[in-house]
């Protein structure tokens, strides 16, 4: 049994009021004028937050146990399933020419099935390529790091996955007041939008739960994953219609992982011993 206590309370409550401190400082920053430098400062400083409170909470926790097993989840190759990687990419990239398929029905444009010319969104000119990058791997480091064991320690993967997908998708919100952001952009379009993309957070999260479990709890096999998600999400030409389909075939998704992983997301033998018996003195 691991000696260490995990603080999800503590976690969360540092990891949401710190970010939407920033996030919300660089949303009144964006409307200002000559505020766009303050407000990239403070938006990229709101991304870092999740790493940032992980490193600390596993740097001072006075477990040597924790600490080793924070580096084998970012560097150990050894945990990494490829077939888990590949399936879960052909799932979502399934999913995505499945949504597009149904709203043809709906007179969505036949264009969706190409790539798109660019992307939907620039946060100051920086490459946006270099964002969805920075946003996966930084989100992963403390989502994967810290934040996803400190629930699994106390319940079992299937609720630690509704408990997550609530908190992930409330760290998001304050996005959706920073101009030039991709929330932002779907916000303008319309409110139901909005609803659709926190709606997707759920079923997401437990996506990412197979993937983060069924790679020995990796913390680089979920950045591949989540960085490929969010690369389909903006090439593939989507329009946002069809992405409110995507969300209700993502909870049938999410469903059928379920169903075939239930041994995965019910058992409860990792309950209080998160970090394998066998990495522990």
């Amino acid at each position: 049994m691991t000696t260490y206590k995990y603080r999800p309370g503590r976690f969360y409550l540092i990891t949401l009021a710190s970010t939407w401190v920033l996030w919300f400082a660089a949303a009144f920053a964006s409307r200002r004028e000559n505020g766009f430098v303050a407000a990239m400062v403070l938006m990229m400083l709101g991304l870092f937050v999740p790493t940032v409170t992980a490193f600390l909470f596993v740097r001072f926790s006075g477990s040597p146990v924790l600490r080793r097993d924070y580096k084998e989840k970012l560097c150990g190759y050894f945990r990494i399933n490829p077939l888990n990687i590949l399936g879960g990419l052909a799932v979502f990239t399934a999913l995505i020419f499945a949504s597009i398929g149904i709203s043809l029905l709906f007179g969505e444009p036949v264009s969706q099935f190409g790539f798109a010319g660019g992307f939907s969104f620039s946060i100051g000119g920086m490459p946006t390529l270099f964002v969805l990058l920075l946003t996966a791997v930084f989100e992963e480091l403390g989502w994967r790091g810290y934040a996803e064991d400190s629930i699994a320690q106390y319940h079992s993967w299937f609720s630690e996955s509704i408990i997550f997908g609530f908190l992930w998708a409330a760290w998001h919100i304050p996005l959706f007041f920073i101009e030039g952001t991709y929330q932002a952009n779907i916000l303008e379009m319309s409110p139901l939008y909005m609803i659709n993309f926190f709606a997707g957070m759920m079923p997401l999260g437990f996506f990412f739960t197979w993937i983060y479990v069924g790679n020995n709890r990796s913390i680089f096999a979920c950045s591949i994953v989540h960085f490929a998600v969010n690369f389909l999400q903006e090439q593939i030409n989507l329009t946002q219609n069809t992405k409110c389909i995507e969300t209700v075939l993502l909870f049938f998704v999410a469903a059928a992982i379920v169903a075939l992983n239930r041994d995965m997301f019910f058992e409860k033998r990792h309950v209080g011993n998160i970090i394998p018996a066998d990495k522990q003195p």
